[in-house]
């Protein structure tokens, strides 16, 4: 797969909604009825944080719901691609990027959503043909008014800011030219999937469905 391929697929994934909700999942037996409460509240894009030792298996539960569309976050090997995608997932999303790491999700056929911080990581990126990368840590790289400073300059690389994106801030994102949506944790919160308040959890991703861009 070409960076610019994979860039479009990405950005395919990241226009199916204003929010990508980001989910650290312990158990794999909560990762259906998740994934089928934010599918519901019109949250299709679902990105699974390999930070747990069920995440692959949460990537395989999700993978079964209709409707979704399930990718492997915090990849960082070769090897993290090679069981993201063999668990299922079919996006990638990386919190930097490495040459390694693309050679390995272009290998694979895994679109992937790299990670840059600063106008030096989204050059680089944008010579290799990635036109659609992730702003990360959001919040902690100068947040909205940094991201803006980067798209002023560099109008071809459009971003899914992460990393300290909640509803009080998602808008000033979201209002971006260069902003293509947003991830965020906020629309699974640990103490409802704990409860199993999946009702709860489809209101909070209706609200952020609903988010303008």
């Amino acid at each position: 797969m070409t960076p610019e391929h994979a860039s479009e697929l990405a950005a395919k994934v990241c226009l199916l909604a204003p929010v990508v909700p980001v989910l650290v999942v312990d158990d794999a037996a909560l990762a259906g009825p998740l994934a089928q409460a934010l599918v519901d509240g019109g949250l299709p894009a679902l990105e699974v944080t390999l930070r747990t030792p069920a995440a692959l298996d949460v990537i395989r539960e999700m993978a079964k719901i209709d409707g979704g569309v399930v990718g492997a976050g915090t990849l960082l090997t070769e090897k993290d691609v090679e069981a993201a995608k063999e668990a299922g997932a079919t996006f990638g999303v990386s919190p930097g990027a490495t040459d390694r790491l693309l050679d390995a999700c272009e290998a694979n056929d895994l679109p992937l959503l790299p990670g840059a911080a600063t106008a030096t990581e989204a050059m680089r990126l944008l010579e290799r043909g990635y036109t659609t990368q992730k702003f990360f840590p959001a919040e902690a790289s100068g947040g909205a008014p940094a991201l803006k400073g980067i798209g002023a300059p560099i109008p071809q690389v459009k971003f899914c800011p992460t990393g300290g994106v909640s509803l009080s801030n998602a808008r000033d994102y979201l209002s971006l030219g260069n902003t293509l949506c947003v991830g965020g944790s906020w629309v699974a919160p640990k103490d409802l999937v704990a409860a199993g308040d999946w009702a709860g959890i489809t209101a909070l991703a209706k609200e952020a469905a609903a988010l303008p861009r």
